[in-house]
């Protein structure tokens, strides 16, 4: 063709028929009909398929082939060759499962790589030869049958059904249309299994459509019931793909069994038990706009918090300033007179012990200040020096707070007796020890779902992470943009809280200053070093749950608890710092304890699948450290440990045997006895249950306790509050009930379960559901939302909870 003119349409299939008719060359097949035949050593047939293209047009077809041999040693060979490629198989065609089984199919049906669209005005000739051979030394039968493909092209919006099998593949050809930047492909089927691959793969040939290549290329998911991808045009040059469709051999991968044997005339039906029926659709994904409203409604939301939080402030602001102008402050007793049957000093000096009671009086007339011992006005250091050279150490005082500790009714002013200085520094220890663990726990975090990330993106494997496939809205590297950006709230409330708190901080210091006696000598002692504590970790929270859900899995999910454990136990403190500010855990003992909490989380994941052994170790700890902790609460500190670490049990024995079993007499400190009571049937209860039921998420089973122990115990407060004549102020009662509906909300938001990564991938993928917030958020969006919002509303319950013993003297404040 000199002067460029393409051949007249048939002409290379009337070349054809006249090589035929001179004998030796290739048969001309006709689409749609079936060849018979039979081919051995020294007998092999040729056929050749034309047909013309249309320009633009994409021209699809399949081949099916059959033979009724089962003889593995002399297998019918097929190659087809086209114009840019050759593929071959051979029937039977040989699948590998798991534990080298093999799977044996006589009926092998694929679809040939499609010729590219010409640009040329007019139509095209195209041919395909296909040789059918054997090595056999004797005759083996075959059938062929060559189709054209009408629906191989799938369309926007549009469903389209049709079947598949492990021999038997099928793939389909999608073409973004000009104003659509991004599609999902959804794929359904009523029946779970055969398990399946969904894949998506550039405009290259070959196509990989068999299960041991299809994860060579392209973006793949394992699939049940569903299956969802979400593909950019940007990836895609040409702005067209592949959809392939495999079908396994096996359902291992997709969480079924293994066939204990497959052999003898069971390969003759195995390609039939194998067939499954698909739907494929392609819809359009969220514009960019979407993805705008989507930020500006996170940012928002939360920072209405700032807003309503500012306007609280300057309410209370102009309430205090019109209460003082009227001289309405006063303490609640009335006159203000220092006079009591437990006397506190009205103008404390500053080196001075921190609203302590009049040792003379207290102590029997023996004075307890050394004024040598004393720290110097004006000192800041931060010195554990000298909280361990505190008074505390003294023999005599050491005496005295036997006796003060252990009477049957405790006042605050009884434990609130160290130097406030020492105390509050004790305190912010919490505040730098926190900082430091989430710089140096958050960095590898971040490291390792980066990298996670990245394998995603290299290998195009999406069954490592467990999305919700039909809400992930991927930007830029991020495949679920949206499960990250919903964990704004976090920072944002975790930072306002922090600003809060330094205003109380910023005016309690200031009252300090002017030594204002109802700051020195009057309610709750002031010490926010765990208040900063829980800031920081509502923030790191926020973090650390972004990260997971950078790539959701199994290996990975303590970074999303690891700061719930830390969150659950600062409240805990905190609640007991309350009332007990002089005897709370210091910050190296309480992160030592949680450490060993993640640690025992650690190993949980990684042995407490089916390990016995594991769980009766940890139900011991559990059982242990709850009677420990408790008999810790019941003395209020005052006891003594055995060379061993084990008279602490001794005397809770004993005190169980004299009281309880021997006299039967009512327990010195009721109210303790009752919670420690309730606590430990709970926490047993725990212990019990994993050990019977041993669940898989390890973590969340922690959680759990943590969690249940907190709100025990923060009703236990409220009640003991109640019950001891104070007052909630309308502030907490507002933080309280919103907490309570917010929490609500949030849990039942947190059990629509979108995904599990106790199940297999494909099995994950059938609990997926689409966006129901701005369609850019789903379920598990709105509890990370909303959870946010209740864990500020929990801590501003623990911050104003005391605000109404303001005007109360600290020896008539109640310990519970």
């Amino acid at each position: 063709m000199a002067g460029g003119v393409a051949p007249a349409p048939g002409a290379l299939l009337c070349a054809l028929l006249c090589a035929a008719a001179a004998g030796g060359g290739p048969a001309p097949g006709a689409f749609g009909r079936v060849y018979r035949g039979a081919v051995n050593i020294s007998a092999e047939r040729v056929y050749a398929f034309a047909y013309s293209s249309e320009p633009g047009q994409v021209d699809a077809v399949r081949v099916y082939v059959n033979s009724s041999s089962e003889n593995l040693q002399y297998p019918v060979l097929f190659v087809v060759r086209q114009q840019k490629g050759v593929l071959s198989w051979q029937v039977p065609l040989i699948f590998r499962g798991l534990y080298q089984r093999t799977y044996n199919y006589q009926e092998v049906s694929r679809t040939l790589c499609p010729s590219e669209p010409t640009p040329e005005r007019g139509p095209s000739d195209q041919i395909i030869f296909v040789d059918v051979a054997s090595m056999a030394p004797f005759n083996i039968a075959y059938e062929l049958l060559v189709t054209r493909l009408e629906n191989f092209q799938l369309e926007t919006n549009k469903a389209f059904n049709f079947t598949a099998s492990p021999s038997q593949p099928q793939y389909f050809l999608y073409r973004f249309p000009r104003d659509v930047d991004s599609v999902v492909i959804k794929v359904v089927s009523d029946a779970v299994y055969p398990c399946s691959v969904v894949s998506v793969q550039d405009i290259v040939c070959p196509v990989y459509d068999l299960d041991h290549n299809v994860e060579f290329n392209g973006v793949y998911q394992s699939m049940t019931k569903q299956a969802a991808i979400t593909v950019q045009k940007k990836d895609f040059p040409g702005e067209q793909f592949f959809v392939v469709f495999v079908i396994k051999p096996e359902d291992y991968a997709c969480g079924g069994s293994v066939p204990s044997s497959v052999h003898g005339n069971a390969n003759r039906t195995w390609n039939l038990q194998r067939t499954k029926n698909l739907q494929v659709t392609i819809v359009p994904s969220i514009k960019k706009s979407v993805y705008v409203q989507a930020m500006f409604f996170s940012f928002l939301s939360f920072l209405s918090f700032y807003l309503g939080s500012v306007v609280v402030a300057f309410v209370h602001y102009i309430r205090v300033r019109r209460q003082a102008s009227a001289g309405i402050l006063s303490p609640e007793d009335g006159s203000g007179i220092m006079t009591s049957s437990h006397p506190i000093t009205a103008s404390t000096p500053e080196g001075s012990s921190y609203g302590a009671i009049d040792e003379s009086i207290s102590s029997g007339g023996r004075q307890l200040s050394f004024p040598g011992r004393g720290v110097p006005a004006g000192s800041d250091t931060d010195s554990s020096v000298e909280e361990e050279s505190d008074f505390d150490t003294m023999p005599e005082i050491e005496s005295d707070k036997n006796v003060i500790r252990t009477k049957v009714f405790l006042y605050l002013s009884d434990l609130s007796r160290k130097d406030r200085r020492i105390v509050s520094k004790k305190y912010k220890i919490y505040f730098w020890n926190i900082i430091t663990i989430a710089v140096f726990y958050a960095l590898p975090v971040i490291q390792l779902v980066i990298t996670y990330q990245t394998v995603v993106n290299v290998t195009g494997n999406q069954d490592i992470c467990y999305y919700n496939f039909l809400c992930a809205h991927p930007l830029g590297v991020l495949s679920a943009f949206n499960n990250i950006l919903s964990n704004v709230g976090h920072m944002l409330l975790g930072f306002l809280f922090l600003l809060i708190v330094l205003r109380r901080d910023v005016l309690h210091r200031r009252a300090m200053e002017m030594k204002d006696v109802y700051t020195l000598d009057y309610g709750i002692p002031k010490h926010f070093g765990l208040f900063y504590a829980m800031g920081i970790a509502l923030m790191m929270e926020g973090v650390l749950s972004a990260c997971y859900h950078v790539c959701p899995n199994y290996s990975n999910f303590q970074f999303d608890t690891s700061f719930m454990y830390m969150i659950a136990g600062l409240c805990m403190l905190k609640l007991y710092q309350t009332r007990h500010p002089d005897i709370n855990a210091s910050a190296y003992s309480a992160y030592a304890s949680f450490a060993v909490v993640i640690c025992l989380a650690v190993l949980g994941v990684v042995f407490g699948k089916n390990d016995m052994w594991f769980w009766v170790i940890f139900s011991l700890i559990h059982v242990l450290a709850s009677l420990a902790l408790s008999t810790q609460i019941y003395y209020v500190g005052r006891f003594k440990i055995g060379g061993c670490y084990l008279g602490i049990f001794r005397r809770a024995a004993m005190v169980l045997y004299t009281d309880c079993i021997q006299q039967c007499s009512r327990p010195m400190y009721m109210d303790r006895m009752v919670l420690l009571i309730v606590g430990n049937l709970v926490n047993w209860s725990f212990a019990i249950f994993g050990l019977v039921y041993r669940p898989r998420d390890f973590a969340s089973y922690i959680l759990g306790i943590f969690i249940c122990n907190l709100l025990l115990y923060l009703a236990f407060y409220i009640i003991m509050k109640l019950r001891s004549s104070e007052k909630i102020l309308p502030i907490p009662l507002f933080c309280i009930v919103a907490t309570a509906v917010v929490w609500a909300a949030a849990l039942y938001f947190f059990f629509q379960t979108l995904s599990s990564w106790e199940e297999t991938p494909a099995e994950s993928r059938e609990k997926n559901r689409p966006c129901i917030l701005l369609g850019f958020f789903d379920d598990h969006d709105v509890w990370h939302f909303l959870s946010a919002a209740a864990l500020f509303f929990s801590f501003l319950v623990l911050l104003t909870l005391d605000d109404d013993l303001d005007m109360v003297r600290r020896d008539k404040i109640p310990v519970f």
